[in-house]
């Protein structure tokens, strides 16, 4: 996580609070010649901390000092009091005695703080990341979070982290769907907090959680299997909506949004003013992308080096790996990613850069996949009709064989594993051809759409009508598909699976799930959306990776959701909590997303997983998410908004499948790789797999037979994942006792003991 060879340059802040600050040298940084600045722990007398604050500072030369004595000597007042605990690459937001830093290549835009009155410096606000709101409004909140009003400091637009210091008491706060998630780990006689996971690790030198592993592979989309933890044992993740509070150490986790725990009708909600919510929320968040300064690329050779003969000036630059200045958007020819382009395209104040006026085109991608072209012609036609709008500039990026999944298993060490780390390779080159500030659509299928389950929150508020219409559709998507006799038959089975959810208990559920592991019953295989469906229409259900998994990693976690079972969630309603699961587990992999395919000096932004636009969408009425077409409809007033009424033929339709064409072919041409890979794989080391069984799936995927191909994904991201982890070299600390203090320090366990 640290800026070094073979890991992903990840921005994140990490700070701490503990009553063992006292006797450390916590958050002293030194002025020219090591002197310190007159507050007496790094600080000018306004506040502000002491790093670039003087002319002829040069912090790449200095001691930098900063950080809480080593844990080793957090007992020992006498101890070394030099021997001082940093970030490696980290600049200082503020010092003694909750000192916070900001690490890796944040923009001097992307980082701001304020206190509340000079007089008090301990009063303040830290905000990371792309934030909407001007001075005036941060300390407002800042006030108003002063006196415990945390919901103020998530109600701008933007993506961001704040952190607020009242004193002692330190407040970080996480984002609604789980993009920018917050970690904390006891630490020193206090806690330690980090928007990473990894640094955490490394500072407690954690070993892997096995347990947590095989939740991720059993039950990904079921936060009650993977509760609060991660990938290393000690580190924890608060839950996405709520805050982490610290008071000289002690910790406490609240939540601030409100959350309808009681499965009781609630008032149907007006459906044109929660559409015309996700239209401003959705505005906004675009405009603040916009209203950001413009940055260039950082490359060490020129912009453009001069003419190559059969290359353009986009060519030459994506070859070079360097994004193009500016704002540019994806554009697959789907509705999320052209509502996107669209609106940046057509916003006042537009897509201007550096090195061109402002009303500049803006530059939209498509990727052409040359390998297997067959069934996405219509989405590159209607890429193409949206292309011809005079606010976009166009580009192509066709590959073939050589941007297929699983082409190039190289790539850096995310702070976790997930599924997108076989196809990192496709989409950096894809995103290469973009622009320094890039938009995607990702999370707008989550955020918008209507989970299956939520047919039984209709069912719970006696609200049967408004089952007719998707019921429907899934009937004919049935008829579609060749099963004419048994589509039929498909809108009692659908109406019957919602009755028996909306009569299932969140403990009886929970209990049923556990007992399936424990019986091995995880192999299924959805053969279209009529059992995509009926499969969601559950509580808890296995992931497509569990039925290669172990009988003893089924049933431990198989014990972990029997243990829930106890503990209530944040909402009683079943399609209310499985759309939240699924959206915090798209945001987690979108997190992973972005750490995995980054390009350097490039930012890409995902609007539809911002605060104000998941607050939006979840005002959305049951009643019309899950009507067919809900998603183009909400997305078609929002173009109609700003001006776009002429759409293309076909635009909003749903999204292809998933291309196994693709995929298979990118297996088989790295049978060779991946049969090495899982020879002698980790997994089977800690006990969650049997090599002979992965590698024969990989064989059956290869040939075409039927196999869960996400299901492998995620198994071979997870031991790529692995394998980066325990090969790396750098740590992402310095100043420790520990020369190189380092997650995982004594690999995987070799042996796991058998439960009892």
């Amino acid at each position: 996580m640290c800026p070094r060879a073979g890991e992903a340059a990840v921005r994140w802040l990490v700070g701490w609070s503990s009553i063992a600050a006292s006797f450390g040298t916590a958050g002293r940084v030194p002025g020219p010649g090591g002197a310190y600045g007159p507050g007496g722990h790094g600080s000018h007398g306004s506040g502000a901390p002491a790093y670039g604050g003087s002319p002829g500072y040069d912090p790449a030369h200095a001691d930098l000092r900063g950080g809480i004595a080593d844990a080793a000597h957090a007992d020992d007042p006498g101890a070394d009091a030099e021997r001082t605990v940093h970030p490696v690459g980290a600049q200082l937001l503020w010092g003694d005695p909750d000192p916070l830093w900001a690490v890796g290549d944040w923009r001097p835009d992307e980082i701001r703080t304020l206190t509340a009155d000079p007089a008090d410096p301990f009063t303040r606000l830290a905000v990371l990341g792309c934030c909407g709101a001007t001075d005036a409004e941060l300390r407002r909140a800042l006030y108003a979070a002063r006196g415990g009003a945390l919901r103020h400091l998530t109600q701008w637009s933007g993506s961001y982290t704040a952190v607020v210091q009242a004193g002692r008491r330190i407040t970080v706060l996480g984002d609604l769907a789980g993009a920018r998630p917050v970690f904390y780990t006891p630490w020193a006689s206090g806690t330690a907090y980090a928007t990473a996971a990894l640094p955490l690790a490394d500072l407690i030198e954690a070993q892997l959680d096995i347990g947590h592993l095989a939740a991720l592979l059993a039950c990904p989309d079921s936060p009650e299997a993977l509760g609060d933890g991660t990938p290393y044992a000690g580190v924890r993740r608060i839950p996405p909506g709520h805050a982490l509070i610290l008071r000289e150490g002690s910790r406490e986790i609240t939540g601030y949004e409100q959350v309808a725990s009681l499965a009781v009708s609630a008032p149907e909600a007006d459906a044109e003013r929660a559409v015309e919510g996700v239209r401003e929320a959705l505005v906004d968040a675009v405009r603040a992308r916009l209203t950001a300064p413009r940055h260039a690329p950082e490359t060490a050779a020129p912009y453009d080096p001069g003419p190559v003969p059969g290359m353009g000036p986009a060519d030459r630059r994506a070859a070079r790996g360097a994004p193009a200045p500016g704002v540019g958007a994806d554009l697959s020819g789907g509705s999320a990613s052209a509502t996107l382009a669209l609106l940046a395209a057509g916003l006042p104040g537009a897509p201007g850069s550096l090195t061109s006026p402002a009303g500049a085109r803006l530059l939209a991608v498509t990727f052409n996949d040359l390998a297997t072209p067959q069934g996405r012609e219509p989405e590159m036609e209607r890429a193409r009709a949206l292309a011809a709008d005079p606010r976009l500039h166009h580009v192509v990026v066709a590959a073939a064989e050589e941007a297929l999944p699983y082409a190039d298993l190289d790539g850096p060490l995310t702070d976790e594993p997930g599924p997108s780390l076989v196809a990192a390779a496709r989409e950096r080159r894809r995103l290469a051809a973009g622009s320094a500030d890039h938009f995607t659509g990702h999370g707008a299928r989550q955020v918008l759409d209507a989970h299956p389950a939520r047919l039984a929150d209709l069912l719970m508020d006696r609200r049967r009508r408004h089952l007719l219409r998707p019921v429907a559709a899934l009937a004919r998507s049935a008829s579609a598909a060749g099963a004419a006799g048994e589509s039929l038959l498909v809108p009692l089975t659908v109406y019957a699976a919602a009755r028996r959810l909306a009569r299932t208990s969140y403990r009886a559920g929970m209990e049923a799930a556990a007992a399936r592991l424990r019986e091995g019953a995880v192999t299924e295989r959805a053969s279209g959306p009529v059992d995509a469906s009926l499969a969601a229409l559950t509580w808890a259900r296995p992931g497509p990776a569990a039925g290669w998994l172990t009988g003893e990693a089924l049933a431990e976690v198989s014990i972990r959701l029997a243990a829930a079972a106890g503990r209530p969630p944040l909402s009683l309603r079943p399609g209310e909590a499985r759309a939240r699961s699924v959206l915090a587990r798209h945001a987690a992999d979108h997190r992973v997303f972005e750490q995995a395919v980054e390009v350097r000096s490039q930012r890409l932004h995902a609007p539809f997983l911002d605060n104000q636009v998941v607050r939006a969408a979840r005002a959305l009425p049951e009643s019309l998410r899950v009507q067919p077409g809900a998603r183009a409809a909400i997305l078609r007033s929002v173009l109609v908004s700003a001006g776009v009424r002429e759409l293309p033929p076909g635009w909003g339709v749903t999204a292809h499948i998933p291309n196994e064409t693709a995929t298979r072919l990118g297996l088989r041409a790295a049978l060779g790789a991946l049969l090495d890979l899982f020879a002698a794989p980790l997994l089977a080391d800690a006990g969650l797999i049997e090599a002979r069984v992965v590698r024969q799936a990989l064989l059956d995927a290869a040939e075409g037979r039927p196999v869960p191909l996400d299901g492998l994904a995620e198994l071979v991201s997870m031991e790529l994942w692995l394998h980066r982890l325990l090969s790396r070299r750098g740590t992402c600390w310095t100043g420790t006792t520990t020369p190189h203090r380092r997650a995982v320090p004594e690999g995987v366990p070799a042996h796991r003991p058998a439960l009892s």
